[in-house]
């Protein structure tokens, strides 16, 4: 089940054409974002203060159990999407089923691709084809102490 908080790939990219037509700079980033922590929410006010427009690419359930494992996501996909559109800096959520989101890029060609942590620009999904459309690829530091990993491991500890 896809939410309605989820915008379909079709749909994304007429509103992008609006956006584009309207001079806006359009940043785009991705992931799993399965339990939301304080973390998440300072990349993703970051990431939305590079530009006028912040898309979310959501991977789906069966992209995070390919990637995670069999426990993963904890949150399926219309929980996830419904928390990040919640928040002031996500302008739009739009699912993935792939592994990575070199395709939804490809089909959206942001204005600036933003990940997380401790990537090097070039190795990041999509840098690539976003450069060569005349983009940008930034890097956001992680926060220290914030992960989902460890939040996890943490409920798992106070459960157990």
């Amino acid at each position: 089940m896809v939410s309605s908080a989820c915008t379909p790939r079709p749909e994304a990219q007429k509103k992008l054409e609006e956006w584009r037509s309207q001079g806006k700079r359009i940043v785009f980033t991705n992931g799993c974002f399965d339990l939301l922590h304080p973390g998440h929410i300072d990349y993703l006010q970051k990431a939305r203060a590079l530009g006028d427009v912040l898309i979310v690419g959501l991977n789906d359930d069966d992209s995070i159990r390919r990637l995670k494992g069999a426990t993963r996501p904890i949150n399926p996909l219309p929980d996830r999407a419904i928390m990040l559109t919640a928040l002031k800096s996500v302008d739009m959520v739009v699912p993935f089923p792939e592994d990575t989101p070199l395709d939804l890029i490809k089909s959206l060609i942001p204005d600036m691709l933003v990940k997380g942590g401790d990537y090097e620009p070039d190795s990041i999904v999509g840098a690539k084809e976003v450069r060569e459309n005349g983009g940008k690829v930034i890097v956001i530091p992680f926060v220290n102490g914030h992960s989902s990993s460890t939040l996890i491991a943490r409920i798992r500890r106070l459960d157990a």
